[in-house]
């Protein structure tokens, strides 16, 4: 099943590329500003962000390890940016199937096209914020050129990730409509269980203070169990501290990605057959 869903998506590139052509389109219509508006949420989210955790409640984050950076506003950005992105395809990609119900009930179209055209959309607009911060980071003294190959690689195991999550959400939307509003709650919560706004570090602390739960797990350890934990620390060493993630965080953004990319390729291509008739 998985294999035939693989050569499925080989056999429409063309397709996904016009799709993703026709998504990049439609979102900056008419606008003045075009693309450029891509970069109006996160500098806004940041601003605010910046001004409530580094002034209000002060929240310190440590120095970059190899860069020496102390800029909470960039420190933010190198997590935000990934979360970002995962938020938007997640959120996009559930209710990819049903907004294009148009084409399923009257075009032979590959409906898992549609999702992947989605994410690969985010992924454009993720590389124009990206450029923004690299000159940004290069500014204020970080290297973050040595380091573009393994954050390429770092944002395809997101990428497939986030994928992987939307092909999941966007079939059980069509069958269960409520999917696309607990989406929105779930990813609220799930922002604030990521160390986006706050360092690892203080978790470490907490979990030491209460120790082992149950005598075995550690609050850590659950914390770290949570796949974007693992994501934007990855991004975080290569963009803030300049220094490669530790191969245990690479590999678990390796399964997360892959193996999530696969599940929910053979879950879609599973309940897929009745789309037409409910949507």
């Amino acid at each position: 099943m998985s294999k035939a869903a693989f050569t499925e998506l080989r056999q429409n590139r063309e397709l996904i590329q016009s799709l993703v052509a026709r998504d990049l389109k439609s979102r900056y219509k008419a606008t003045a500003l075009g693309h450029l508006w891509s970069l109006a949420n996160p500098l806004t989210i940041m601003a605010v962000y910046t001004v409530v955790f580094s002034f209000i409640m002060r929240v310190q984050p440590p120095p970059g390890k190899n860069s020496g950076m102390d800029v909470y506003a960039l420190w933010l950005l190198c997590a935000l940016l990934p979360w970002l992105y995962f938020t938007a395809t997640v959120n996009s990609g559930t209710t990819s199937l049903v907004g294009n119900a148009h084409l399923i009930k009257k075009v032979p179209i590959s409906r898992v096209s549609l999702v992947v055209s989605n994410s690969m959309a985010g992924v454009v607009t993720w590389m124009i914020e990206m450029g923004v911060l690299l000159v940004a980071l290069i500014i204020a003294g970080s290297k973050p050129w040595l380091y573009i190959v393994p954050v390429a690689i770092v944002m395809a195991t997101l990428y497939l990730f986030a994928t992987g999550i939307s092909l999941m959400l966007s079939i059980l939307n069509v069958y269960i409509r409520d999917t696309q509003h607990f989406t929105t709650i779930l990813l609220q919560v799930w922002f604030f269980m990521t160390p986006v706004l706050y360092p690892v570090l203080l978790v470490e602390q907490r979990s030491a203070a209460t120790g082992p739960l149950w005598g075995f797990f550690t609050i850590h350890g659950i914390y770290m169990a949570n796949p974007m934990a693992q994501f934007v620390t990855a991004f975080r060493s290569l963009l803030y501290d300049n220094t490669i993630p530790p191969l245990s965080t690479i590999a678990l953004c390796t399964l997360w990605g892959i193996g999530t990319f696969t599940l929910g390729l053979w879950i879609f291509k599973r309940f897929e057959k009745r789309l037409a008739e409910e949507l």
